[in-house]
């Protein structure tokens, strides 16, 4: 299928590993030109050298979105390199482990600082991309979100309140005529548990092999963790030319982890 990406310019926000880089990457293979950000210079060039092989137009820029000021770094970098962008993958977030199981023995400056890395994150690249895609008449704003965000409302909740604030951004953003008719669309990808090198599964994994195997047979239908191309896959379907009447959705990418309709 032609997603009509070519030459195109994206940003795909903590595109440095993970869901983010498998993004960055399926989007090059497109033909689209590609901005990640993180906090590792280190990681940045390690996935520049990962995506240069695609031959499009690249740029990475260091940047920690629990400082205020991060993304109009970022989008300013955008900005003063290429004065345009179509695509906003808002990939970067977390905090799902962090704090404690117990909620009153967790301090509150985790709820803000999962909030802003995940939630006011999205709204601050969001703000300032809008105006490149306005003047495009044309524009793709993808946020991962996560099923615990909407689907299944059952994680820490910190992390199930930010990442559902995500997904109402999307939705909010998606009925505002005077975007959406400029050809600007605002949808959501809901992962469920994706294998990810050096996160909490490996973690797990490593710790006990055959309880964490027990608990994919018990929890996981496909008997396995997703993986981050197979959301990658998806989100650059909602950036294409392909999907757009897709506009408001929250896309679950679990296998059938999850259990509402």
């Amino acid at each position: 299928m032609e997603l009509g990406l070519r030459g195109k310019f994206a940003l795909v926000t903590g595109g440095s590993h993970g869901i983010g880089l498998a993004s960055a990457k399926r989007l090059a293979a497109e033909g689209c030109n590609v901005a990640i950000c993180s906090r590792s210079q280190a990681r940045l060039d390690a996935a520049t050298a990962e995506l240069e092989p695609y031959g499009v137009r690249l740029l990475s820029v260091v940047a920690d979105v629990l400082e205020a000021d991060a993304a109009d770094r970022v989008m300013d970098a955008v900005d003063a390199e290429w004065g345009e962008l179509q695509i906003l993958v808002n990939n970067v977030g977390g905090g799902g482990r962090w704090g404690k199981e117990n909620v009153e023995e967790t301090d509150i400056r985790v709820w803000s600082e999962v909030y802003e890395k995940n939630a006011m994150a999205a709204v601050r690249f969001t703000r300032r991309a809008l105006p490149h895609m306005r003047r495009a008449r044309w524009g793709r704003v993808v946020t991962i979100t996560s099923i615990y965000g909407g689907k299944e409302g059952v994680g820490r909740p910190w992390f199930t309140m930010a990442k559902a604030a995500e997904t109402a951004l999307m939705k909010s953003l998606s009925g505002m005529g005077y975007l959406v008719r400029e050809g600007i669309t605002f949808n959501s990808v809901a992962p469920g548990g994706i294998w990810i090198p050096g996160t909490g599964f490996e973690d797990e994994q490593r710790r006990d092999p055959e309880a964490f195997q027990r608990q994919l047979d018990a929890e996981y239908p496909l008997k396995r963790l997703g993986t981050p191309e197979e959301v990658a896959a998806v989100v650059a379907f909602l950036c294409s030319t392909e999907a757009s009447l897709v506009n408001g959705a929250n896309i679950t990418v679990d296998g059938g982890q999850s259990r509402s309709f």
